[in-house]
């Protein structure tokens, strides 16, 4: 049974082909058009998937699309009639896209995969596609599942129960009250774009305090003991279609919203401090309270939607212990969605049995494209480009030898990763002992701000002698602190005073004897990295602890700011040449930026993206 899942239309398309149950290939559109966050249908993502399982249109069984148009209608109507006068801007934004796109999906599908009366068309609703994504492919046979994001038709939050094939939805929270509008409202409010720039705020909490704490409880919230809560939607304009704040909101906190670009000042420190502080208490509460609902027996807690991706809260979910194991969707914003719809009408429709695996079916989730040496060379042989090919025990040891040596990696090996953090595929890699390495990788490699940290991956067998971690974490999903006798004192708020808030000397200091993934409050972002999973990045982590005692490394996302994680050699070469990277890994070829030819680009490549 071929069953492919798609989403698109909102922000983040993707698609993904399940198989009798078993996930074949999942990528993002952005992947391919190289446009950040691509919300267009993924004709390029579909095609993808269709190739790597060697069928065609014709084979696929059921088509099903991650979100329900008609409940989405609904709420776009009722919206309108409740906004009144004030339902122009509305109406403006979003008429074309829901009369002209959302009502007639399945006529674009059927565009790009061709007619066939044989094959089903479905809908999911939109929360029990990340409920399904987030379920199905753990390792549980039973979990409490809660879903937390913007808005998918009316519900922003959901709690259910899955047990085997069966996924129940048993309680949600309707927009407009929703969490991940009020993160995203904060975000907008602190000069960051919504839904890319989340991460950003999230990070930069830690230099704050949260002394919005409470004006955030009393003005904009009325939170109730299940989790469960109001917004107090005068301070909000995002339902009208319009900026997501308004005046009042700004004279709430004290003046005009930080514009993009611009310094970043005290205030905005401490309102990110203040609403992840309040962020983690409303998910703690309803973790609590489905916990004691519907949790009798069950000791299994999985998570997805947007909200899923603050790795922050997760660490506090896990450290609560209210669940004995928790498990996240790596692709738990809209992308993941194509995942879940195409699971639950696998499981749900399609009447496949569910088999649970002990560690989880998501494969690492390395789901994307794959490059064979054989192409990476003709490409690098077509263009004249200077490489050297390497049997790989060799090519791990010199990899380990240059990341010793303070060289910045970009590493493309294997499939590319399915949802928005790289897993050591398309990576960029460097030495977590360097003092420099965070502010280098900052300024010349990834061009964003100084402030963002950087996550480690470390062996699994090795992540509790560096963090206060036993567990696994493979997906970049929790923070954990770097254990206490690694750290080194730093007084971020006297050194805030004292720089007049230039974060950037802040971030100078050595706060650990792994600094370059050692945030300011001493947390880390962690990948643990197993055998099984990727040996390839493993047995690199293997060499470099050979070679320094460490087995933990810096990785980012292989791409700059604006730009989607790189996909095919030729992105990974460009990225390569027009940043300051010192080398680069395509599988078993390593290049050198300074044997390689001229670098001539032919417009401002920074144009080409939409910084986020």
């Amino acid at each position: 049974m071929n069953i492919l899942g798609i989403s698109a239309l909102y922000h983040d398309s993707g698609a993904c082909l399940v198989i009798d149950g078993d996930i074949i290939a999942a990528a993002q559109e952005e992947r391919f058009t190289r446009v950040k966050h691509d919300l267009r249908l993924p004709v390029n993502a579909i095609q993808y998937c269709l190739s790597e399982a060697e069928i065609s249109a014709k084979d696929i069984d059921i088509v099903v699309f991650y979100d329900n148009p008609l409940y989405t209608l609904d709420r776009y109507i009722k919206n309108i009639i409740t906004a009144g006068d004030d339902s122009r801007d509305i109406i403006e934004r979003s008429f074309h896209s829901m009369f002209s796109d959302k009502l007639w999906i399945h006529k674009s599908i059927e565009r790009i995969l061709g007619k066939d009366p044989e094959r089903k068309f479905l809908v999911c609703e939109h929360h029990i596609s990340h409920a399904a994504s987030a379920f199905y492919p753990s390792p549980f046979e039973k979990a409490v599942v809660i879903t937390l994001d913007g808005v998918g038709e009316w519900a922003t939050t959901t709690v259910g129960i899955g047990i085997g094939g069966n996924l129940i939805i048993k309680e949600e929270l309707r927009f407009p009250h929703s969490l991940g509008l009020l993160y995203s409202a904060f975000t907008y409010f602190c000069g960051f774009k919504v839904n890319s720039g989340d991460y950003k705020f999230m990070g930069l909490g830690p230099y704050g305090e949260p002394v919005y704490e409470d004006i955030i409880r009393n003005e904009l919230l009325n939170i109730k003991e299940d989790g469960s809560f109001q917004l107090n939607l005068d301070y909000f304009d995002y339902q009208y279609g319009r900026a997501m704040t308004n005046h009042r909101f700004e004279k709430l906190f004290g003046g005009s919203r930080r514009m993009p670009e611009t310094e970043i000042t005290k205030r905005e420190m401490d309102i990110a401090a203040s609403a992840q502080k309040v962020v983690e208490d409303i998910i703690l509460k309803m973790i609590f309270h489905a916990k004691k609902t519907y949790g009798e027996g069950i000791d299994n807690l999985v998570l997805a939607g947007g909200v899923a991706l603050n790795c922050v809260a997760n660490g506090k979910i896990k450290n609560s212990n209210i669940f004995k194991n928790m498990w996240i969707q790596p692709a738990a914003g809209d992308a993941g969605g194509s995942l879940g719809a195409a699971l639950y009408a696998s499981y749900q429709v399609a009447g496949i049995q569910r088999v649970v695996k002990e560690t989880d079916s998501q494969k690492g989730s390395y789901l994307g494209p794959r490059y064979s040496s054989k192409e990476i060379k003709k490409y690098l042989d077509d263009n004249h480009y200077v490489y050297h090919q390497l049997e790989k025990d060799t090519l791990y040891k010199r990899i380990a030898m240059e990341l010793a040596e303070e060289k910045v990696i970009g590493l493309f090996q294997g499939r590319m990763e399915f949802g928005p953090r790289a897993l050591g595929n398309r990576s960029i890699i460097a030495d977590a002992r360097s003092e420099q390495m965070q502010v280098k990788l900052n300024k010349k490699i990834k061009y964003r701000e100084s402030f963002r940290p950087f996550a480690p991956s470390v062996l699994k067998e090795d992540v509790a002698e560096y963090f206060e971690l036993t567990d696994e974490s493979p997906y970049m999903l929790i923070v954990e602190d770097v254990r206490k006798e690694r750290r080194q004192a730093v007084a971020v708020q006297e050194d805030l005073k004292k720089y007049n808030n230039n974060m950037l000397e802040i971030v100078r200091k050595k706060r650990s004897d792994i600094p370059a993934v050692t945030h300011v409050d001493y947390s880390a972002r962690i990948q643990t990295v197993s055998e099984e999973t990727n040996p390839y990045y493993y047995q690199i982590l293997k060499e470099f602890k050979k070679l320094t005692g460490y087995s933990v490394i810096v990785n980012t996302s292989f791409n700059v700011r604006g730009e989607p994680i790189v996909c095919t050699p030729r992105n990974a070469y460009e990225c390569f040449m027009r940043t300051d990277m010192d080398v680069l890994v395509l599988e078993d070829c390593i290049l050198y930026k300074e044997e390689q030819p001229q670098w001539q680009e032919t417009e401002d490549w920074r144009k080409l993206y939409t910084l986020d």
